[in-house]
């Protein structure tokens, strides 16, 4: 079978240097990779090309878009004659490499028929300020977009399937996750997919995102793997589970079913006050962070999706025009493909915090980007992507911008001015920092980092007047501004 998750898949995990090409009747793509990672692209596909990705991003001008001819010239890429001629800037030319590699290779996901080949260079090396694309997170998303293709069964129907490496297991959906766990090593795919509920076609994609992710092996089938099937573990339902968990678990099971003045236990005519502290109470009783770590580790999806479902209330009878649409049954938040968005919005997000925590900045912004186009009103998530930003040569600017989106959206964490300060500290404008510092003891009285760091960039002076404005113990000690 020839597909290009399976050379991405090769290329990746050898950490290999070269070129990529795929060929397809007329369509001829080259991809560059340097040691495992995509740094660029060419095309002879009008759409995927720079000028037309500068055109459709709203970087260039209409009349620009029409004369781009003019601008080529030989030996020097189109987009540095661009930048250097101040049509567009670095950060504009950046976005657009960036845009132009994904888009490239997501569209040679559909086909099975191509010619592929890897040339191996192992002089070949990226040129400074290259951007480079994470191939994991493309296979991911490539092969999420794609449909099914019977040829996927043939590749893999008679193997037996066995769990590899963990690394990017974290990628995967809780649907996803539950077909995983059903992989013993011992039962071939044809006959798996027999003992699972889910849809056949849903469970040849997953088996297949596992290979190309590398989560999962295959080996040839033996006659005797029937006889080795294990029992299918029974589904998390409360039975015999901890019990500081028990209380998810009953939530989870009648949430569906609740409004969202039900799930934060409040009558429809409750007022601003009366939701605040409803759901402060319950965020204290179902945080995360509340949960021995065996325990979260066991049942993640059932604390998250409990957590959210809370928060996404509260997120939309706190607002009065969100909560007049919901009321009315007009608002987006009331359907479920609104809700499937939260859903996808929410697991990008706490990849992306997974990256972090494992100082992948490059990786974490990507996904973290994903996470904010869909979903653009959280305050947690441009937070996240401005520190991993901050973590990255060349997103200085854009991480300051996103600390300002987090602390427009929620003015009440002091985490926001915290993080601002810290990277104004970094660069000496320590004026700017001072003043952030001060913003987040504004804020939170008590927190202690942000006393310390502007104590001692004001030389011991104390901040006056600093008085919190709405105190919660909810996330350390954050205050929320009436």
């Amino acid at each position: 079978m020839n597909h290009i998750a399976l050379s991405l898949r090769d290329v990746y995990f050898n950490k290999r240097t070269g070129r990529l090409v795929f060929k397809r009747g007329p369509v001829l793509k080259y991809f560059f990779f340097q040691k495992g990672f995509l740094i660029q692209v060419k095309t002879n596909q009008e759409e995927e090309r720079l000028g037309e990705v500068l055109f459709k991003l709203e970087r260039i001008s209409k009349e620009d878009h029409a004369r781009m001819d003019t601008f080529i010239e030989p030996n020097v890429n189109l987009g540095e004659v661009l930048r250097n001629g101040g049509i567009i800037s670095e950060q504009d030319l950046d976005d657009a490499l960036t845009y132009q590699m994904r888009e490239t290779a997501l569209n040679t996901f559909p086909f099975f028929d191509a010619e592929i080949s890897f040339q191996e260079h192992e002089d070949f090396s990226a040129r400074p300020g290259d951007s480079k694309i994470s191939v994991p997170f493309l296979i991911e998303y490539g092969i999420r977009r794609m449909q099914f293709d019977p040829i996927l069964k043939s590749f893999m129907g008679a193997r037996v399937p066995f769990l590899k490496r963990k690394s990017y297991a974290y990628l995967l959906t809780p649907d996803e996750k539950e077909i995983l766990d059903r992989i013993t090593g011992d039962v071939a795919a044809e006959t798996l997919v027999l003992s699972l509920t889910a849809p056949a076609e849903f469970f040849w994609k997953s088996l297949y995102l596992f290979y190309c992710l590398d989560v999962v092996d295959f080996r040839a089938a033996k006659e005797e793997e029937a006889a080795g099937r294990r029992e299918q573990p029974p589904a998390a339902n409360g039975n015999g589970a901890p019990a500081e968990i028990s209380e998810v678990l009953a939530l989870r099971e009648t949430m569906a079913s609740k409004t969202f003045y039900q799930i934060l236990e409040l009558e429809k005519s409750a007022g601003e006050e009366e939701i605040k502290k409803a759901y402060f109470q319950l965020a204290r009783r179902f945080h995360p962070d509340r949960f021995s770590r065996s325990v979260v580790s066991q049942y993640r999806t059932q604390i998250d999706e409990v957590f959210d479902a809370i928060t996404n209330a509260y997120r939309v009878l706190i607002n009065k025009d969100k909560r007049r649409a919901y009321d009315s049954g007009t608002g987006l938040e009331a359907h479920e493909d609104f809700q499937d968005v939260i859903k996808t919005a929410d697991i990008k997000f706490r990849q992306g915090k997974t990256l972090y925590s494992q100082e992948r900045y490059d990786e974490a912004v990507s996904l973290l980007e994903e996470a904010i186009r869909l979903r653009r009103d959280k305050g947690d998530y441009f937070l996240l992507l401005a520190m991993a930003e901050s973590k990255v040569s060349g997103y200085l600017k854009k991480a300051e911008e996103d600390f300002h989106k987090a602390i427009r959206l929620e003015p009440w964490n002091p985490e926001g001015h915290i993080g601002l300060g810290r990277l104004y500290k970094n660069e000496g404008l320590t004026t700017k920092a001072a003043k952030q510092f001060e913003k987040a003891l504004e804020a939170d009285p008590d927190h202690a980092k942000a006393r310390e760091e502007y104590e001692d960039l004001t030389k011991g002076r104390k901040a006056k007047g600093l008085k919190g404005l709405f105190s919660s113990d909810l996330f350390g000690s954050k205050k929320k501004k009436k």
